[in-house]
């Protein structure tokens, strides 16, 4: 049966019954992203844009350019800036990075020298990774060798966190001190200092892809938070799997407290910390 549909448009793409789930079992196979059967409308409303950008007529035509057509690698960006979400802020879940600055970093530069790797997973429009920057310098770190690499499978999120300028929303948990000492405003919005900037390596990475990340190794940490909620559990444990290649023994993964990792890994241990809790990645597994 085909019938057309027009999400979010007035021009409208035909959608024959199968395509639908074609699309997701696609989209979910490259992307981790898992649509309900209840949710079809919303993912087709994602898509309807670039679909009529590129002149199709139909979802099935969309369908075959992102399967087969040799622009589809391409494509593929687009739809993932298409299905983005940019809902983060300073200092969200704040108390697994202030477990970083107070436990994590002092273990880890009491019996070493070399740089603690820290990886930022999914990190949309930058408040996260910049959030642990800000706090480890306010901790008394900020000289200390500690790279924060950061990664997003947006290039229009990565665009954002670059240029490092934030509206009010960013700001509602950030105390005021700290906005004052790090931010200037500006008729865009407030704008991080260099100094904070140059402490993050933002870099384009699909979370499904482990050929996207193959030099991030040795990590003592990975911040990996609310992505989790949009993947199914066998791309969550494909996922984990990849991360848990790069983390060091005895090393911290950090989810979103509404996620669990729970019966999805056999290479980490749910451990709690003062009320923190967090995945240690097992020994010799």
């Amino acid at each position: 049966m085909t019938t057309p549909r027009a999400p979010g448009d007035a021009a409208a793409l035909l959608v024959s019954e199968p395509v639908p789930k074609l699309l997701r079992d696609l989209i979910h196979e490259r992307t981790g992203l898992y649509f309900e059967p209840e949710r079809f409308d919303t993912m087709l409303e994602k898509l309807q844009p670039r679909a009529s950008a590129l002149g199709c007529t139909s979802y099935l035509d969309y369908y075959y350019i992102l399967k087969y057509d040799e622009n589809g690698p391409e494509e593929w960006h687009r739809v993932l800036d298409a299905f983005s979400v940019q809902e983060t802020y300073f200092w969200r879940e704040f108390d697994q990075i202030r477990w970083l600055v107070d436990y994590v970093v002092p273990q880890w530069f009491s019996r070493h020298t070399e740089p603690l790797r820290i990886w930022s997973a999914a990190c949309a429009t930058g408040e996260e990774p910049y959030s642990i920057a800000m706090a480890l310098q306010n901790g008394g770190w900020g000289h200390h060798p500690i790279e924060i690499i950061a990664s997003d499978a947006s290039e229009a999120a990565l665009a954002k966190a670059r240029a490092g300028i934030y509206r009010e929303r960013s700001f509602r948990s950030l105390p005021p001190e700290l906005r004052a000492k790090y931010f200037s405003p500006s008729p865009q919005g407030d704008v991080l200092n260099q100094e904070v900037r140059n402490k993050v390596e933002f870099r384009w990475a699909n979370l499904m892809s482990p050929s996207d990340y193959p030099d991030l190794r040795d990590l003592q940490a990975v911040f990996c938070r609310n992505v989790f909620i949009y993947f199914s559990a066998a791309a969550i444990t494909r996922v984990v799997a990849a991360m848990a290649v790069g983390l060091q023994p005895r090393s911290h993964l950090f989810v979103g407290a509404s996620e669990s990792l729970l019966k999805l890994t056999s290479d980490f241990e749910l451990q709690e910390h003062q009320g923190v809790f967090v995945y240690v990645r097992k020994a010799g597994s």
